[in-house]
């Protein structure tokens, strides 16, 4: 099947199971990735991005396909993760394991995977409109879009981003 994604989305919200199946099939490493920033550890991430997927057909019903798909669906990843972490507020926060998917995958460097933990554990430091951001421009998305997702103008993100940059380098000199 050679069609876009917001043909696929419209498609599957009409019922179309074969437009769904392919639908996730594109999207799934990406809403995972996001996920796993989103949340900081890989069972978080698993459990959310299942989550969605499964909530997914029926809220495919309010997809209209005036912005991508993929704005669309990292929209609902930022709200269900919003929803996630303010039901966990009353938890102690999971910050074990922040991190431990993206350091075994870059064992092969150990000073690449030191500097990548101790980032990934500084951004779970950040307030979640600071994390969320973050998040998102890690996903190599530029600052517009991710103001599209989080509904916040490009001004904001690139104002986000300077804190999240303040707030890194706070972390850093208070280690040091």
């Amino acid at each position: 099947m050679n069609t876009g994604d917001n043909e696929l989305a419209l498609a599957a919200a009409g019922g179309d199971a074969q437009a769904f199946a392919l639908l996730i099939e594109r999207s799934y490493d990406r809403l995972f990735g996001l996920c796993f920033r989103l949340m900081g550890s890989q069972a978080e991430a698993e459990d959310l991005c299942q989550n969605i997927c499964a909530a997914l057909s029926a809220k495919l019903i309010h997809f209209e396909g005036a912005s991508a798909f993929s704005t669309w669906l990292y929209r609902v990843a930022v709200n269900a993760a919003h929803d996630r972490r303010r039901r966990a507020v009353t938890r102690s926060k999971a910050a074990q394991g922040w991190g431990d998917w993206e350091v075994n995958r870059t064992e092969t460097n150990k000073e690449q995977a030191e500097a990548q933990d101790w980032l990934m554990s500084a951004i779970g430091t950040l307030p979640d409109d600071l994390r969320d951001t973050v998040a998102l421009v890690m996903d190599d998305m530029n600052h517009r879009d991710v103001g599209e997702v989080l509904g916040v103008s490009e001004g904001t993100v690139s104002w986000r981003m300077s804190e999240v940059k303040k707030h890194l380098k706070v972390i850093k000199e208070s280690e040091q």
